[in-house]
């Protein structure tokens, strides 16, 4: 028998057996997996910068830290959020009482991509436990030093009969994704989305897609632009770029975009120094293809700052782009790297049409210190989720659902919304047997006018 045909079998008879609904099981597996990411830590660290030249602190604080973050969370309120919850009972129903019941789908495969590596295998991993469900992995092959460790950290201590990584290339995910599931989750490209779902069809498998898009970062002339631009910086060379909600392009209102410019190289040059190929703390690209299909993106246009690159060492430095059209290759594909196009505006008008005629993006961020033009970004332009005056943060809470909408993604995770993700919510009616009014039953003769008065 094929072997994840064999731990597709066992998963599901496992998951049959009730075990893992059970919340002290649940409860149980969460704090096992928070105590081995405590003791594993430096060797994901470790392989984190193998992988993609990742700082310690950058490790820490946008991988470990948050998946220990929401390890935390989900642990203090999973008992209340997978118990049955009772809801009010329409009229027509009397008598009988209504409630909610979260049950588990099953089996869940997770596809995870290179970018964060760690972050984006464990954070679904998470929710799928929390919900109750049995889970297989797959961790991204362009990521090879991680993926072997995580496969370490669950297959080493978790029956595959529950929890199991299965790693390999892009055949295998072909082999995986040819398999009948009870959810899918998948974080990567829009085009590998097309495919996970086109899969999840064939057997009408409920999926979780968190893709990317070309999102925008706006800047009025209104408020700090020193303090803007810093916060663009660290969010467009956060693991240098290649990071699915950084600012793809930047909007400036003309009367302060050279003013702008400079303050970004200034906070570039503060952050990384005047060569960042000599930084430590600078992120390499990941691998030879996506180098040269970054280079390729700018390779003919109006360089500002930067554009310096070693293929050896899969090193591009931090490069702002002045952008004269939305048109041309930078701007039709998302960029996944440290290119910064940057265009210039008059109205907000104009650039909300734009937007608005382009594929909606994963995120969007609009900086400014007038309340009522912030109201009007986000009032009037559909975008997966974003922030005012900062980019990036809004991944942190676990207040906030994360996730795309249309090309950038469906579906939703952090905090509850990954319970909710991993979980179908039942609704059951109890009715009582001491009243049986008789307006529904035939014959129906004099019983509209009666039935009109309640249903309206």
């Amino acid at each position: 028998m094929d072997y994840i045909d064999k731990v597709l079998m066992e998963q599901r008879k496992f998951f049959y057996t009730g075990k893992t609904s059970n919340i002290n099981f649940r409860l149980n597996t969460l704090k096992t997996l928070k105590d081995l990411i405590i003791s594993y830590e430096k060797e994901i660290e470790k392989a984190l910068n193998k992988d993609l030249n990742k700082s310690a602190f950058e490790a820490y604080t946008t991988e470990i830290g948050i998946v220990l973050s929401e390890l935390t969370y989900i642990i203090d309120n999973i008992k209340n959020w997978s118990k049955p919850k009772k809801v009010k009972t329409s009229i027509t129903n009397f008598k009988a009482t209504s409630y909610i019941y979260p049950e588990p789908y099953g089996i869940t495969l997770i596809i995870a991509p290179w970018n964060y590596p760690f972050q984006l295998c464990f954070a679904p991993l998470i929710g799928s436990i929390s919900a109750g469900n049995t889970a297989i992995i797959k961790p991204s092959e362009y990521a090879p030093c991680s993926a072997k460790l995580f496969e370490k950290i669950i297959n080493n201590n978790f029956p595959k009969k529950y929890i199991h990584i299965i790693n390999g290339d892009i055949e295998t995910s072909k082999v995986l994704l040819n398999k009948k599931y009870d959810y899918i989750f998948y974080t990567g490209s829009t085009s590998v989305g097309q495919i996970v779902m086109t899969k999840a069809a064939k057997h009408l498998t409920p999926i979780t897609l968190e893709l990317g898009g070309k999102s925008p970062c706006i800047v009025d002339k209104e408020g700090d632009l020193d303090l803007y631009a810093k916060r663009i910086v660290w969010g467009k060379l956060l693991n240098t770029g290649q990071t699915c909600v950084a600012p793809d392009y930047l909007l400036v209102h003309q009367s302060v975009k050279k003013e702008l410019i400079n303050n970004l190289i200034k906070y570039i040059e503060q952050f990384y120094g005047k060569n960042p190929a000599n930084n430590r703390e600078y992120i390499k690209i990941i691998n030879e293809k996506h180098f040269k299909r970054l280079i390729n993106l700018f390779s003919k246009s109006n360089i500002i700052y930067g554009g310096q690159y070693n293929l050896e060492n899969l090193y591009i430095s931090p490069t702002l782009i002045n952008q004269d059209s939305w048109d041309g290759p930078i701007m039709e594909e998302e960029i996944f790297g440290p290119i910064l196009p940057i265009i210039e505006y008059e109205t907000l008008d104009e650039i909300i049409e734009k937007i608005n005629n382009r594929p909606k993006p994963l995120a969007l961020y609009f900086f400014s210190s007038n309340k009522e033009k912030s109201e009007k970004i986000i009032n009037n332009i559909s975008f997966g989720g974003g922030a005012i005056n900062d980019t990036i943060m809004h991944l942190s809470s676990p207040y906030l659902p994360f996730g795309g909408v249309g090309p950038s993604g469906m579906g939703s995770y952090h905090g509850k919304k990954s319970f909710d993700t991993f979980t179908h919510y039942k609704s059951i009616l109890k009715k009582s047997n001491l009243i049986d009014p008789n307006f529904r039953y035939p014959p129906y003769k004099g019983k509209l006018k009666a039935v009109k008065k309640i249903l309206k």
